[in-house]
């Protein structure tokens, strides 16, 4: 049997990945689209990426106390990994603060000085990648990893986020090039 990774892998070719003509959030255009949520928000999904980034981070020695990101993206990982762990704690960063009861911008697990691993579903240019590294540490928070499932490499986006992370290391499960040539695999013949 296929390892969890490679089952992963398997699954975002299949639900998350499209050929043809895109625009993307950062106003760029490509021939092709992935969208994660397919994959983190289906069943198997959500117990694969909940094994194989709870994986990911013990092998990387990061012992967090809590993971998260900013929403959408990050939550489905982070409920996935806490699950997984039965110990990591979940948090989700908002887009901004809210206006009314708490105005908390980040929601569940926050307590200052506790380390932390930032997620995120796709990583383009990092812009939400650093959104949350950046709420995270004005929460009081200690990074100690961030990683994404899938980055897009020809955005170029690592040393944005890895400079934004600093000194916190950044790991990319997966590439594009990954995905497409899993997807083209698949589809052959």
């Amino acid at each position: 049997m296929a390892s969890a990774r490679e089952q992963l892998l398997s699954l975002i070719a299949t639900k998350s990945f499209k050929l043809g003509q895109f625009r993307l959030s950062s106003g760029g255009t490509s021939d092709y689209y992935v969208d994660c949520r397919t994959t983190t928000l289906d069943a198997q999904g959500a117990r694969l990426v909940g094994e194989v980034f709870l994986h990911e981070i013990r092998q990387q020695g990061w012992k967090p106390q809590a993971i998260g990101g900013m929403t959408l993206g990050a939550d489905p990982i982070a409920v996935s990994v806490a699950i997984a762990s039965g110990d990591i704690h979940a948090f989700l960063v908002r887009k901004a603060e809210k206006q009314h009861g708490t105005a908390q911008r980040i929601e569940g697990f926050r307590e200052p000085g506790a380390r932390v691993v930032i997620v995120d579903d796709v990583c383009t240019t990092g812009s939400s990648t650093i959104q949350a590294i950046e709420a995270a540490r004005a929460a009081g928070l200690d990074i100690v990893g961030v990683m994404c499932l899938v980055e897009r490499t020809e955005a170029q986006g690592r040393p944005n986020v890895e400079k934004a992370a600093s000194p916190a290391p950044f790991v990319s499960l997966f590439t594009d090039r990954d995905v497409r040539q899993e997807h083209l695999r698949q589809n052959a013949g």
